[in-house]
């Protein structure tokens, strides 16, 4: 089996999912009062990275897990609709390119992936209309149809990304070295590496130096 891995922040969708995330948070007609409460909580460490004394991977994961925080005792169906609202917004704006390309590995057989640490209910609502064979992303804990505080948040990124993969595989034959992946950041490169065809999709400097020295695709 051949399979063809997409990242979605900067490769299918072309802009950053968290800061419109925020936006959505903070202007949202229900749920803006919670913004305060997010900014509170992550303003810190976000000055801790920006004065370089806090890891990047480290504050997106404690900002991914600061956002959905925020939403505590709010019932699950409304954080569903939350995210689904943002879905909507974003599904006009996918990478013409990067879906071209789905749908023709989609024909050609391949099975069909999306990694990304975005929350895996706004995946599910940006994708809704696109033939996806799984769709991995950092998954919200809910318990009694609520968030449930006491399991945490595991963002998915980096070795999370290929561990997740591979477990997902794990029944198959995979053919690696036909198989595809996309992406634009250098924390991509973990999945990148696992195929035969990596493709840099508008790379960011890190990630375009080693797709040059290596005659990778750049997709741009």
């Amino acid at each position: 089996m051949k399979v063809a891995i997409f990242d979605f922040d900067g490769t299918l969708y072309p802009e950053e999912t968290f800061s419109l995330m925020m936006k959505h948070l903070k202007t949202h007609p229900v749920h803006n009062h919670k913004y305060r409460r997010f900014i509170t909580k992550i303003l810190p460490v976000y000055v801790a990275y920006k004065l370089k004394l806090y890891p990047e991977q480290k504050m997106k994961e404690y900002s991914m897990r600061s956002y959905i925080s925020a939403f505590r005792k709010t019932p699950e169906v409304e954080i569903q609709q939350f995210f689904s609202q943002i879905g909507q917004q974003m599904s006009q704006k996918l990478s013409s390119p990067v879906l071209q390309r789905l749908e023709q590995h989609s024909k050609d057989g391949y099975y069909i992936m999306l990694v990304s640490g975005a929350f895996e209910p706004l995946l599910h609502a940006v994708t809704k209309d696109i033939n996806f064979n799984c769709i991995i992303g950092t998954s919200i804990p809910f318990k009694n149809k609520e968030i449930d505080k006491h399991t945490p948040v595991i963002h998915i990124h980096g070795e999370r990304k290929t561990a997740n993969i591979h477990a997902q595989l794990a029944n198959d034959e995979i053919d690696w070295e036909n198989s595809y992946a996309y992406g634009d950041s250098y924390s991509d490169l973990n999945v990148l590496e696992l195929v035969g065809n990596p493709v840099a999709v508008k790379p960011e400097p890190r990630l375009l130096q080693v797709a040059t020295e290596r005659n990778w695709e750049i997709l741009s």
